[in-house]
């Protein structure tokens, strides 16, 4: 059960029908297929790769995307894409994790990348996307789609650890053709008349969303960024648009739509998620957009499908029922097992709050070369989300806290023990402590706290450079405050509760 032998089927039926676009590029079905199947066989016979070997894909959106996805997997390859706003050191440390033999970059990313090869020692080529290397694999002989079991893994999905290590998920080719099925029996049908467009990363949500449009016959548009403008464009000339946004996204379209009154005629879905969404939020993006949003709560080990809001159910009108809706994440997926436990792993009775665990064909394989993470994360057979919520007696479930202290910022996950531990790296530092405040249009921010050395005097603009040069931009404290201590219990850890009520008064 390769996913590629579910496209090829699909470029077989209908060859000339629009697969994939952006502003640099157009694909029809047969010739995606034809150059997935050209890389794949370049992979194989040209470059030597072995099956189950690894394919870094690093680069912004664009439209060779799925051929590179695709031709690693008809292959019998694993790929890699990894979020082009991260930093090299981050890249480096993913394709070192992963034993990456090949990595795709974009020019852009080229002069930061190119170091990979002689740097990481698995790394035995990167490929600029669109360059003469490109095309050169483009001509090779191409290869039909490998056997492959349906456990095996296809996409290692980064993501990263409660102490912010990164951890890659093996999504196998069965929990992506089964995300894929529950995107149908839950969101909406997909034919050839529908239109996905990315303006997300397609990294990681929505190019795992975008799989499902593929398998059904409809067309992808890649937009290089999010932009409020262009994603109204788009959705005024294509047909049945759909797409995944973060919340802060959405934020940012009902404020774009309330300035500029696009056409909305062909707006199909809003798949909102990667983050909780305030219920202020979500009403003014109804009252815009209308019940065209679809909820849903999943994470990178059970990939976009744990459960999920209907576009129904946005509409609902009775005030009580209404409030508990949107506030919530939903209901269990289809095929897919929800519970809120203790401690012990027993189920809680309906209200109490407890942690979320999950079950399915959806859920990953197991962390790649981490068996102590895997074991406890899959603990009893059931995904440990590290979440805290409750489920009513009818199966609606609530996102109460996240694990740990994890900030979510536009949707990216933000993990404050890598931003301490760059800062402590300055001797001027004591001790520091990073919490996130509530933001408007990002859903969060992080504000460190920083204890100093007596006499000590450290500007802003010192740690924001230490940050630049190991962590990606966005990951950086949007506020400094220099304080004479930090409140600890009694053994000794910081109560970083109470530095978010602090934060909580001084916005009061």
């Amino acid at each position: 059960m390769n996913l590629a032998s579910v496209l090829f089927q699909v470029g077989r039926r209908t060859p000339d029908a629009v697969a994939v676009s952006s502003a640099a590029a157009t694909f029809r079905f047969a010739e995606l297929c034809g150059r997935a199947q050209c890389i794949a066989g370049a992979l194989r016979n040209r470059l030597g790769l072995a099956a189950g070997e690894r394919v870094l894909i690093c680069a912004e959106n664009m439209a060779e995307f799925f051929e590179l996805v695709f031709g690693c997997w008809a292959a019998g390859l694993v790929a890699v894409p990894v979020n082009a706003k991260l930093h090299r050191n981050e890249v480096a440390h993913i394709a070192a994790d992963s034993g990456a033999r090949i990595v795709f970059t974009s020019n852009a990313l080229a002069e930061g990348l190119g170091g990979l090869r002689g740097e990481v020692e698995s790394v035995a080529e990167v490929v600029v996307i669109g360059g003469d290397r490109h095309a050169h694999l483009l001509a090779a002989d191409p290869i039909d789609a490998q056997t492959v079991a349906p456990d095996d893994t296809a996409w290692l999905f980064y993501t990263s650890g409660t102490t912010g290590r990164p951890k890659g998920a093996m999504l196998t080719h069965r929990n992506l053709l089964f995300a894929s099925l529950c995107y149908y029996a839950d969101i909406d049908r997909i034919g050839s008349a529908d239109t996905m467009l990315h303006a997300a990363p397609l990294s990681h949500g929505s190019g795992l969303y975008g799989l499902a449009h593929l398998f059904g016959g409809g067309r992808q548009i890649v937009l290089g960024r999010f932009d409020a403008a262009e994603v109204f464009d788009a959705i005024a000339h294509s047909p049945n648009v759909s797409f995944f946004a973060a919340p802060t996204m959405v934020t940012r379209l009902v404020h774009g739509a309330a300035a500029t009154d696009p056409n909305l005629a062909n707006l199909k879905t809003i798949c909102y998620g990667g983050a909780p969404m305030y219920v202020a939020d979500l009403e003014q993006a109804l009252a815009r957009f209308g019940p065209r949003l679809y909820g849903l709560y999943g994470q990178g080990e059970s990939p976009m499908t744990i459960s999920g809001l209907p576009q129904s159910l946005h509409a609902v009108a009775d005030p009580a029922r209404r409030a508990a809706l949107l506030g919530s994440c939903g209901y269990a997926r289809t095929g897919v097992e929800v519970r809120v436990v203790d401690d012990h792993g027993v189920p809680l009775p309906p209200g109490e709050s407890g942690e979320i665990v999950t079950r399915s064909d959806c859920v990953m394989r197991g962390y790649w070369r981490n068996a102590e993470a895997t074991a406890a994360t899959l603990n009893g057979g059931w995904l440990h989300t590290g979440d805290i919520g409750a489920m009513d007696a009818h199966g609606l479930l609530t996102l109460q806290d996240r694990s740990k202290d994890l900030i979510i910022s536009g949707g990216s996950n933000i993990y404050p023990r890598e931003i301490e531990e760059v800062l402590l790296r300055d001797p001027r530092i004591v001790e520091c402590a990073v919490v996130g405040r509530r933001h408007a249009d990002w859903g969060e921010e992080p504000v460190a706290f920083v204890v100093t050395r007596e006499a000590a005097r450290i500007e802003p603009a010192e740690l924001d450079a230490l940050l630049a040069a190991h962590i990606a931009r966005y990951k950086r404290p949007r506020e400094y405050r220099f304080v004479a201590s930090l409140a600890k219990n009694n053994y000794g850890k910081i109560l970083k509760t109470e530095l978010r009520t602090l934060l909580a008064q001084s916005a009061a």
